[in-house]
């Protein structure tokens, strides 16, 4: 009877196998234990000059040697930090306190103000709308005011408490549940479907602006697209939660922002809504932009950030290739950062990278294509350099424009609060609570970058939006409120129901 053997693995094998689980292993445990940042310190840090000012090589001058005398440094005292000064717009309440003695017959020279920060917590508070009826004379009828719009027609809530509650959520990641324990200390005791229907009246009255912001974002020429996952309740699966996505569209050059929640991350999501989009899309390598690619009106922008995580990833594993490439990556962004720090013009910028990022793109290039056969492709190094191959044309496009960015940062930016809120509230109660959610992060988003105070936004625009013009809609978005209504006092800056 034959017996088939085995074949034993070569050492080559089992090398390549032991390297790959000593690199899995070193990023796993920097992923629980190290540093979150990918920050890269070269061993020597030459050339610190700005970029934008080209060194030219001179001829080593004759040396000679010279003596002088200076002052011993003194030992560098530890800094300590600066209290910053309260802001003037936070209210003030003076307290004015007299000596014990007798100041009758003394004059006031001057006096000393110590000022100390305080904090009320959210209280509950009842608007009591009384009006009063009046009889007509002749026995022609009652007069009476009428109530003015609000957010939820024979509700308690007001627009103040209905923004809280969707401020604490999706801004300061507080779940419903631990909101009800907040208003019960204070002894009012609120169910969880009504919390949950202030939070949907909430909703419906902001569809509006969303979709208007919706309609401006899509309209842009240029747009940064990413997504995150977020888990669903869904009762058709039980005991697991189902996998569903947020699809993020980022303005740059407006600085607004779209959120959109798909049940899955399947491309019908963006190609649905870049439909009719023209002009430069910058994503990371995901393939469900690959069909994009096709589209002669739109430019596909890969992001440099990607590309660099690769090697940052493999330094531990081929430390020469992987510091090689972050050099080469970090004088581009420091081409970058020169540029932001100048305030340099779309055009201006444009002109720099032609003159000093084109020669280190076509230098890494060449180093791609003379070192990519030297290393194993399942190693971190051989996927890093997949991946930047891969990518290449994308990656090099953003050289096209000055208005382009290197990289997708900022859409990045944007989505950082939802990954903050999984970890309180972990999942949505449904597909149509996600829809619900991703509705709340866009108008939450765009005040942020619009730097308005979300909560004075918020509620301001639900106690006017009921009786606002729909053809003067835009007002209402975040970039136009603060210019509309600048009547508002300071004090709706602070958090008071």
């Amino acid at each position: 009877m034959e017996t088939t053997v085995e074949k034993k693995p070569t050492y080559e094998e089992l090398f390549f196998q032991n390297q790959k689980l000593k690199t899995e292993n070193d990023l796993l445990k920097s992923l629980i234990f190290g540093e979150k940042r990918e920050r890269f310190i070269p061993e020597q840090q030459d050339n610190q000059l700005s970029l934008l000012v080209e060194q030219q090589p001179t001829d080593p001058a004759p040396k000679e040697q010279i003596s002088y005398t200076r002052r011993k440094p003194q030992k560098k005292q530890k800094k300590h930090p600066i209290r910053q000064p309260i802001p003037d717009h936070i209210p003030r309440h003076d307290i004015v306190i007299e000596p014990d003695e007798d100041v009758s017959d003394m004059k006031k020279i001057g006096e000393e103000v110590t000022e100390e920060l305080e904090i009320e917590p959210p209280k509950l508070y009842v608007n009591r709308y009384i009006r009063p009826k009046y009889a007509r004379p002749k026995d022609e009828g009652v007069v009476i005011a009428s109530l003015p719009s609000r957010p939820i027609e024979k509700g308690i809530a007001g627009p103040g408490l209905i923004a809280h509650t969707l401020i604490s959520k999706y801004v300061d990641h507080l779940p419903l549940y631990r909101q009800i324990q907040q208003h019960k200390r204070q002894g009012v005791v609120i169910a969880d479907s009504t919390i949950n229907g202030w939070k949907q009246a909430g909703y419906e009255l902001i569809v509006p602006l969303v979709h208007r912001l919706r309609d401006q974002v899509l309209n842009s020429s240029y747009l940064m697209v990413d997504e995150t996952p977020i888990r669903v309740l869904d009762p058709r699966i039980k005991g697991k939660t189902h996998r569903g996505y947020y699809w993020v569209y980022y303005d740059p050059l407006c600085r607004q922002v779209f959120f959109d929640y798909q049940k899955g991350r399947s491309r019908d999501g963006p190609k649905r809504h870049l439909i009719n989009f023209t002009g430069f899309l910058q994503t990371d390598g995901y393939k469900a932009y690959d069909d994009f690619a096709s589209r002669e009106e739109i430019t596909l922008v890969g992001c440099m950030a990607h590309a660099r995580r690769y090697f940052f990833e493999a330094q531990k594993s081929d430390p020469d290739r992987a510091e090689w490439m972050l050099l080469q990556l970090q004088r581009l962004y420091r081409i970058e950062r020169d540029a932001r720090d100048n305030q340099l013009s779309f055009d201006r910028r444009h002109e720099v990278r032609k003159e000093h990022a084109v020669p280190i793109m076509k230098e890494i290039k060449t180093w791609l294509d003379e070192n990519v056969y030297a290393v194993l492709p399942q190693s971190a190094i051989g996927k890093a350099f997949h991946y930047m191959l891969n990518q290449w044309p994308r990656l090099e496009n953003y050289l096209l424009d000055g208005r382009v960015e290197i990289d997708n940062n900022l859409v990045e930016n944007a989505i950082r609060p939802i990954a903050l809120g999984r970890k309180n509230y972990l999942f949505a109660g449904s597909h149509n609570g996600a829809e619900q959610a991703a509705a709340i992060y866009t108008m939450v988003a765009n005040a942020k970058l619009q730097q308005v105070e979300p909560f004075a936004y918020l509620r301001d625009v639900l106690k006017r939006i009921s009786d606002h013009p729909h053809k003067d809609i835009d007002q209402l978005l975040p970039k136009n409120w603060k210019y509309f209504y600048t009547n508002l006092s300071v004090n709706s800056l602070n958090r008071k129901v």
